[in-house]
């Protein structure tokens, strides 16, 4: 089977509008962003994602849903005029638990937030309805947040240890860090970080040589 050639050359954006907004000051500790997604597609088109290790409250198709981190790709199936608005939270955030409790898992919101949900899909409407149920601050969630937010900066850190000695923390408290408020272990936030480096040196165009750029993003 061929691609989807509305997925070739950039082709997916005739289909597609995706939208990002930032969170008030005050959600800043605990939301990374709000996105949405609108697509209108006459027949079926199998979406690929490649997600970063983010916790989602996704709101879309009827339904409210708190997404886990996913470990491999995700398909979905988008057919339709139809729209999705979502919170894309920083590390441990609002679970109350374990975010390894979830990895891979897609849950109701209600188990989360309890009744009362919000049904207009705004930025505004979300931002009170999570005003009005944060968590008590973690200093735990901070330091797992400063981990990731590292690892996106720094694109030398290619390896666990590297990561460990520029925290100053073992391997294994990092890796129990990462297993209670990320949802997946670091060496896989790394490696994500570091293949999200490739597709954008892949839009960029131009000449890639395939080896040196493995090597200089940490794979054999």
């Amino acid at each position: 089977m061929g691609r989807d050639v509305r997925e070739l050359h950039g082709a997916w954006s005739r289909y597609q509008r995706h939208g990002y907004h930032d969170p008030a000051p005050e959600l800043a500790p605990w939301v990374e962003r709000y996105w949405e997604a609108r697509w209108d597609y006459a027949e079926p088109y199998r979406q690929k994602i490649v997600p970063y290790p983010n916790v989602h409250l996704s709101f879309g198709d009827g339904r409210a849903d708190v997404n886990g981190v996913c470990r491999g790709f995700q398909i979905k199936v988008l057919e339709g005029r139809d729209h999705v608005f979502g919170v894309a939270f920083r590390p441990g955030c609002f679970l109350g638990a374990s975010v390894s409790t979830i990895t891979d898992r897609v849950i109701p919101a209600a188990e989360v937030f309890g009744a009362g949900l919000p049904t207009t899909l705004d930025v505004p409407t979300v931002e009170a309805f999570l005003l009005d149920h944060l968590p008590e601050p973690d200093a735990r969630t901070e330091e797992a947040a400063a981990a990731v937010a590292l690892i996106a900066a720094d694109k030398a850190v290619t390896r666990v240890e590297t990561l460990a000695d520029a925290l100053g923390v073992s391997v294994r408290g990092l890796q129990r860090l990462f297993a209670e408020y990320v949802g997946i272990g670091p060496k896989w936030v790394i490696r994500r970080y570091r293949l999200h480096e490739v597709t954008s040196r892949m839009a960029e165009g131009g000449e890639i040589d395939w080896a040196a750029l493995a090597a200089d993003l940490g794979y054999a």
